[in-house]
């Protein structure tokens, strides 16, 4: 285990090697410490690895454009992606990145705005004047979305707030407002819910004042050029997870899923229309 791990961090700050045909290599958007990222994916490389009969490595990279340029220049094989980073892969590859499954959940996603409680944030229109984070300015959730919404409700980020910052992920910024670096931040719902089961934040402090309606957001993605046979073994081994067993039960919390699912490029074709609209694809 911990020869796996710091091979894991190695590829954080080298550059991916070419790899045998019998070595499947799966990485994500970095939207947690890679710590946190190796504890959550080291189990599912597992299971995979037994599932398909190949090597799995898991391989954390530094940002969220190394996740999409990882996929693209296949130095990797498999990745876990938001929904604006699909679309910026699928852009940058022209076309020739497949997704194939997304959690149930994903169908109905949704983003939260949070703040301390005694802020005197109630709504977004409070936030005028005020200092916010968003997470990476390529995570879907904790940019794209919630800036679409604010824009929607008449509220422009870089003129009607008194400052506009980038945490990188989701917990650095629930963290910035737990300790009064920003007055609000726009996170994940499924990692800020997570946050509030495990004690990580104490909600008479800080708490959601605004959540967004629901869109399509996280999945698997491929490069097309993967064989169709393994593609098919891939999605199997995910749809086939169950909580009926110890693995699955493990690997389906750490994911923060109840089931995985098939999904296709179209779910997709509003969140490209809103990162063009918000500049951050062409």
């Amino acid at each position: 285990m911990l020869r796996t791990v710091s091979l894991c961090f190695f590829a954080i700050v080298l550059p991916l090697q070419a790899h045998a045909a019998d070595v499947l290599r799966i990485t994500t958007i970095p939207e947690e410490a890679a710590s946190e990222q190796i504890r959550k994916f080291t189990p599912l490389a597992n299971y995979l690895q037994k599932r398909l009969g190949l090597k799995v490595e898991f391989r954390p990279v530094a940002d969220y454009p190394a996740a999409v340029e990882a996929l693209v220049n296949k130095q990797i094989e498999l990745a876990w992606l938001g929904g604006l980073t699909f679309v910026q892969a699928d852009i940058r590859s022209g076309g020739k990145v497949i997704p194939i499954l997304q959690r149930e959940e994903d169908s109905k996603f949704r983003s939260v705005f949070i703040s301390q409680t005694n802020s005197g944030i109630k709504k977004l229109g409070d936030l005028k004047g005020k200092t916010l984070t968003f997470g990476s300015s390529s995570s879907t959730s904790g940019h794209l979305m919630p800036r679409s919404y604010m824009l929607e409700a008449g509220l422009n980020p870089e003129k009607d707030l008194s400052r506009v910052a980038y945490s990188g992920a989701h917990d650095a910024s629930i963290a910035a407002v737990v300790s009064g670096r920003v007055d609000a931040a726009a996170v994940d719902m499924t990692v800020w819910k997570k946050f509030v089961e495990t004690k990580r934040v104490d909600t008479t402090k800080v708490d959601v004042f605004y959540e967004t309606p629901t869109f399509f957001n996280y999945n698997w993605t491929v490069h097309a050029d993967m064989a169709p046979e393994l593609r098919q073994k891939i999605e199997r081994a995910f749809i086939e997870l169950s909580d009926a067993t110890p693995e699955g039960k493990e690997i389906l919390s750490l994911a923060r899923a109840t089931r995985f699912i098939p999904t296709k490029a179209e779910n997709y074709k509003d969140m490209e229309k809103a990162a063009r609209s918000a500049g951050l694809v062409k």
